[in-house]
């Protein structure tokens, strides 16, 4: 599971980065679908890392709430055995 979610959000971080060179280039953009998808599989930390660093999707508050709901659902998700 933690290689998983090491993968994952590596991914993410990634593809903010792409998605951000992309719009400032003005090529074709990965879709916000896949920003989505990608974070509710496990890459929301990736994605909110994504999101300062690149400062990429900072603007949309969808963008938050969907990373920040997603986190704290994985986050629950690791912890609940231990709880």
């Amino acid at each position: 599971m933690l290689n998983y979610l090491i993968f994952i959000n590596g991914f993410t971080f990634i593809i903010y980065g792409v998605d951000k060179f992309l719009a400032v280039k003005h090529y074709y953009r990965i879709s916000q679908k896949l920003l989505y998808i990608v974070s509710i599989l496990g890459g929301a930390l990736g994605a909110l890392l994504g999101m300062f660093c690149f400062r990429h999707k900072t603007l949309k508050l969808r963008f938050y709430f969907v990373n920040i709901i997603s986190l704290i659902l994985w986050i629950i998700i690791l912890f609940k055995d231990s709880i």
